[in-house]
């Protein structure tokens, strides 16, 4: 899960995409303390967290991220694995973020970045690991 799925709860929740995006990640974090799956995090995500100007958003953020049990150190097989996705336009943060789910064998990425959806959409192939909105993806799992 990026940083935008963890930003979604404290996104202007009147555009109903948004707040069905959020009611998805909320009902991800009660799965997740119920261990009937596992959220990873990774040291990118605290990098990308740091970043957000709005300081109250910021700790509510890392309020939210701070369940997570397990955290993905950033290595030179991680960095590697980012600089290939790079090659397929992925940005770099979401290259670090989605190397750091394949190294720790996660099933899925959940983001609701749409442009990284859409990329991963037209080039499946050339990815090791599913990316999905977290809304769809509640709903598969549901």
């Amino acid at each position: 899960m990026d940083v935008c799925c963890l930003n979604r709860p404290f996104d202007d929740q009147t555009q109903h995409k948004i707040h069905l995006e959020a009611e998805a990640i909320k009902i991800i974090f009660e799965k997740n303390e119920l261990q009937k799956l596992e959220i990873i995090s990774s040291e990118v995500i605290d990098l990308e967290i740091s970043k957000i100007p709005n300081l109250m958003k910021k700790r509510q953020v890392q309020l939210l991220a701070s369940v997570y049990k397990d955290k993905i150190r950033i290595n030179d097989e991680i960095i590697n694995q980012a600089r290939t996705l790079e090659l397929l336009g992925i940005t770099a943060f979401d290259a670090l973020h989605i190397s750091c789910a394949l190294y720790a064998k996660a099933e899925v990425f959940l983001t609701t970045d749409e442009d990284l959806v859409n990329k991963y959409e037209l080039q499946k192939d050339e990815f090791q690991i599913r990316i999905v909105n977290p809304l769809e993806w509640i709903y598969e799992v549901e």
